[in-house]
């Protein structure tokens, strides 16, 4: 007997792309890391990469997606409650995330922050290159809880300021335990620190934030007011910043208060937002909530700042991720869909395209891994400090803003079966544009690049130096270090930031790709993104490069 409601065979679709290596298929990224002297087995990558390409893992990210966070302000008796509830699926991300160390590991014992050299001649989990490759592969799974991740581990940075709470905390947040329990943070394994520094009226403005600070006792202060947004509210604890007597002040705002009752933080409702939505961000007021002061009073923003380079240098690496995936998406379909006899990958217009998202893709992890290794290397290196200090808004310029079009032309090499929820495309696409808002949209970060530059010419210079010894010979690249810095001298300097932030980053891009990615593909990226104007995906002329890109986008499988 026929099963008659079989209509038809089922052929001629891509199998699912699971149970894959995510680090292993990434040749580019391996190239990175050999690059920064990371030994890629004896850091554990590609067993990161392979737990995290497990078909388990990646159905966690859809999960923790279809199922987001709920907020109960209440309990049934009608006494506040202030909690988030989460699904099992962003539990276990986060359980995951905590165990690999992308909350804390380059503040592990000794390292404040710093890679350590390893006695076999590979990096220790410390490193900042190393942390970033973890960051990257697990972007490609679910980025939404990356954000109480990197926060957690920026903190650090900020709370430094003030030796008696990160005497306190450091241990806490250290901690490989991931512990969701709604209870004081002296009661539990491990702990995550958010962030709330934005108001209704201000938004990026911080220093036009009104909520207030008063003094009770040494550094106990008491604040009311209200945050716009509130990321990750179910944090022990949160860096705020608030007006105190003397002015804009860093505080660190804890969940429960040290008597043991909950602390005055109520949350008004969740965020609606167009994407990371696995991840919970709330407004909230503060009703005389217990805070701790960080550093001095009046210098709130030169507290945190250290902290929002580590948290930009995030946002490049996960929109690099992102990138990475929508690449892998679009080379597993075109090797397996046949359209009129022939595999997509074979088609020359579908393998132009594939290329420039390839050469894309390339560049961008190459510039975020480079970024990465400057954080590394500052501490002992002024040239690597300077290059850390002005290339992380630039970086974040160029690469949180191209993701959004690059996952944009990816999906559309699925066709309609990359924009229909089964598909991880729509997620991908719509968790893009987040990375070039938080943290400072494109005009911040352009501008940001020339305040650096005015307040530290030399480090400018420096930084402009170093590059041109990079990208000697690439086509465009002298005309371009050049077209800066007759634009950073030129009286229209604000009107051109962008213009100067993204050259810069361009240039810089080209210049990780000469150390890390053979010479065709440094001088096709150099050639279609500098030298000429650049086209739309698939009409720039790749030459020699473009069937060099296919082969290190994707091994076959």
């Amino acid at each position: 007997m026929t099963d008659t409601a079989f209509t038809h065979e089922v052929f001629n679709q891509t199998p699912p792309f699971t149970d894959v290596n995510l680090a292993a298929l990434d040749q580019p990224l391996l190239d990175a890391l050999k690059s920064a002297g990371v030994d890629a087995i004896a850091n554990g990558l590609l067993s990161f990469g392979e737990s995290c390409g497990a078909a388990a893992r990646l159905d966690l990210g859809r999960l923790a997606n279809e199922n987001p966070p709920r907020l109960r302000t209440h309990d049934a008796q009608g006494r506040r409650a202030d909690i988030v509830e989460f699904h099992p699926a962003y539990h276990a991300l986060m359980e995951a995330g905590v165990e690999a160390g992308l909350h804390a590991s380059t503040w592990e014992a000794g390292g404040n922050g710093r890679s350590l050299p390893a006695a076999n001649g590979a990096t220790q989990a410390s490193s900042h290159v190393v942390r970033a490759a973890r960051l990257f592969i697990t972007a490609q799974v679910e980025s939404g809880h990356l954000c109480p991740l990197t926060m957690t581990h920026a903190s650090l940075a900020a709370i430094g300021a003030s030796p008696e709470r990160l005497r306190d905390w450091l241990p806490m947040v250290r901690s490989r335990h991931y512990d969701f329990r709604f209870v004081p943070f002296w009661e539990k394994r491990g702990v995550t620190v958010g962030m709330g520094m934005t108001e209704k009226q201000g938004g990026t403005d911080v220093r036009a934030n009104t909520t207030r600070a008063e003094p009770v006792s040494g550094d106990e202060y008491e604040i009311t007011g209200h945050k716009w947004f509130l990321s990750a509210p179910m944090c022990d604890s949160f860096l705020v910043l608030a007006q105190a007597p003397g002015g804009l002040t860093c505080f660190l705002m804890p969940r429960f208060r040290p008597d043991g009752n909950v602390n005055a933080l109520h949350l008004q409702r969740l965020k609606d937002k167009l994407g990371n939505r696995s991840n919970a961000s709330s407004e909230v007021e503060f009703h005389r909530a217990f805070a701790w002061r960080i550093g001095e009073e009046g210098k709130g923003v030169r507290t945190i700042i250290e902290m929002v380079q580590l948290t930009r240098l995030d946002c490049v690496v996960a929109s690099a991720g992102l990138m990475r995936m929508g690449l892998a998406l679009a080379m597993h379909h075109a090797r397996h869909r046949s359209v009129m006899q022939r595999k997509l990958v074979d088609q020359p217009a579908m393998a132009a395209v594939l290329a420039d998202l390839a050469l894309e893709s390339e560049a961008a992890t190459a510039l975020a891994m480079r970024l990465a290794a400057s954080f590394d290397l500052a501490a002992e290196n002024p040239r690597e400090a300077a290059r850390a200090r002005i290339l992380t808004p630039a970086a974040k310029f160029l690469v949180c803003k191209a993701a959004p079009a690059f996952l944009d032309e990816a999906m559309e090499c699925l066709g309609g079966n990359g924009y229909v929820e089964e598909s991880p495309m729509p997620r991908l696409y719509r968790e893009a544009p987040v990375n070039a808002i938080w943290e400072g949209a494109g005009n911040v970060m352009a501008l940001d690049v020339l305040r650096a530059a005015e307040r530290d010419a030399e480090a400018m210079a420096s930084v402009l130096v170093t590059l041109g010894e990079e990208v000697s010979g690439l086509p465009g690249a002298r005309e371009a270090l050049a077209d800066i810095e007759g634009l950073l001298a030129g009286s229209e300097r604000e009107r051109n930031a962008r213009r100067i932030a993204e050259t810069l980053a361009l240039v810089a891009a080209a210049g990780a790709l000469t150390h890390v990615a053979p010479p065709a593909i440094a001088e096709a990226f150099a050639r279609t993104r500098i030298a000429a104007p650049r086209r739309g995906f698939g009409s720039n002329d790749l030459a020699s490069a473009g069937s060099l890109l296919l082969g290190r986008a994707l091994p076959l499988l």
